[in-house]
């Protein structure tokens, strides 16, 4: 990246229009390989907020009614376009937030498939006919869009998250602000730049950027907002909530994860073992669906620590733009310091330390710990690093009592060959998705995204998201 790249200060995208904020405030985004200047950008205010909110609900009152077909249109030549800026991208991936090569090239990869399958969305927003004991009378529904969606997304996955809540919610006629995370806000300005090109409305999609902890609340508790979308923390999607629910607002949240694998000793571990660190050691552990707790039957459990240890040893920590590195530096100095504070808490009390543990620079080594109690801060809650702790079972029905035993409830798997186990586990786990001989880490557009308890309220995806994002109307005629 170029010095004039670098150095870029990025505005906000409002009613069609670049714009400083409104204070004229920036912020400094850092790259977290290490804490360099990557760029600045608009500090968003109340004010800019007031600004996008009202741009988005003019916007709404024309794009509302736009066809199916043009807004199929628009959606695919905002992936035509992805297509044509896929370096730029990339490259944002790996220099804003710190993404590994490959998991650069995976998240591009999985946003166009988000765009293009919100493409098809436009003409599935559907009602029904409903039979009325009135004689004479058509009755039927329809389904209308909200108006105003606020989307506010994560670090870890920008373009993931951007492109799918974005896209779908443009698909069903709904327009949009979208608040990213400080700590990635040139992906988002990225995007706005290719949906103006691909020819949505002024107005359509806005993006202010800021300080979530600023600004957030003017966001989600405006009165002309009509929909919420958040990914986050769990302590930050409850604040959401409580917002959205004085104002009667709908909302889907998105929020942590303690997922939980289950290894009975059935399973085959030359497969099982490289799935495990899939499953911990992408993007460092920076995922919400990451297997931050492993439930291992005894009769393996000694071979499987051993398989993991040698595979965790030698993860690849080296150029980010190697096709071979996976380890991603820790966003922040403040989740560094949560990284290093479970990792120093466990050892304090009596945890073992497999492999890992140590930091090269601003990257935490791929960490396996044993011997973890319920004294432990690393036990219960969540990491947010390449960090795991492997438990021994004595039987899966243990394993799925521990499993449960969380107030998350993300994602989950479970490796056997039995498929009445499989299944029991399934059904049993309380978790919003499951894996059987799968990683936890796994997403597809179409399917219902989401969890349980701690984990969030509603399910992402296109389905999920078309009806969160529109509401049911009743009408009938009399004949």
């Amino acid at each position: 990246m170029n010095e004039t790249t670098r150095i870029r200060t990025l505005q906000h995208f409002i009613a069609g229009d670049w714009a400083e904020a409104a204070e004229g405030a920036t912020f400094e985004v850092l790259n977290p390989l290490d804490d360099s200047l990557y760029c600045h950008a608009a500090r968003g205010s109340a004010a800019d907020v007031q600004k996008a909110v009202a741009a988005a609900k003019a916007g709404f009152s024309g794009y509302r009614d736009s066809l199916p077909k043009d807004r199929e249109r628009m959606l695919l030549r905002v992936a035509e376009i992805m297509e044509t800026r896929k370096g730029e991208l990339v490259d944002c991936l790996i220099d804003e937030i710190g993404s590994p090569l490959q998991k650069a090239m995976f998240e591009f990869e999985k946003a166009l498939t988000m765009v293009r399958a919100a493409a098809g969305l436009c003409r599935n927003v559907r009602g029904e006919t409903i039979p009325s004991d009135r004689p004479g009378t058509f009755s039927m529904s329809v389904r209308e869009p909200l108006g105003v969606v606020a989307v506010i997304t994560p670090f870890n996955v920008p373009l993931i998250k951007t492109s799918r809540l974005v896209a779908n919610a443009l698909a069903v006629g709904n327009t949009v602000v979208h608040l990213p995370s400080e700590m990635a806000p040139h992906l988002s300005v990225l995007f706005a730049d290719i949906v103006a090109e691909a020819g949505f409305p002024a107005g359509a999609y806005n993006v202010v950027t800021g300080m979530g902890a600023e600004i957030g609340d003017e966001l989600t508790g405006h009165a002309d907002v009509d929909f919420v979308t958040f990914t986050g923390s769990s302590v930050i999607g409850q604040h959401i909530n409580e917002i959205c629910a004085k104002n009667k607002t709908p909302n889907t949240l998105e929020l942590g994860g303690k997922s939980p694998t289950v290894i009975l000793a059935d399973a085959d571990l030359d497969k099982t073992v490289p799935l495990a660190a899939r499953s911990i050691f992408m993007f460092g552990g920076q995922a919400c669906i990451g297997t931050s707790r492993f439930y291992v039957e005894r009769p393996v459990f000694d071979e499987f620590v051993k398989r993991f240890a040698m595979i965790a040893g030698k993860v690849g920590m080296g150029d980010l733009r190697s096709p071979d590195t996976v380890i991603a530096p820790i966003i922040s100095e403040r989740q560094r310091a949560r990284v290093r504070d479970h990792i120093t808490d466990a050892v304090a009390k009596g945890a073992t330390v497999v492999t890992g543990g140590e930091w090269e620079g601003n990257r935490c080594q791929p960490t396996l710990l044993t011997g973890v109690s319920e004294d432990m801060t690393v036990c219960r809650a969540e990491t947010f690093g390449p960090v795991t702790s492997i438990y021994p079972i004595d039987s899966y029905e243990e394993g799925l009592e521990k499993a449960n035993d969380t107030d998350f409830g993300l994602s989950s798997a479970i490796f056997t060959k039995d498929i009445d186990k499989a299944f029991h586990f399934a059904r049993s786990i309380d978790a919003g998705m499951c894996h059987i001989n799968g990683p936890t880490i796994h997403d597809e557009a179409h399917v219902p995204f989401g969890g349980n308890g701690e984990s969030g309220v509603g399910r992402e995806g296109t389905d999920a998201d078309m009806e969160a994002m529109t509401e049911l109307k009743w009408i009938t005629v009399q004949l």
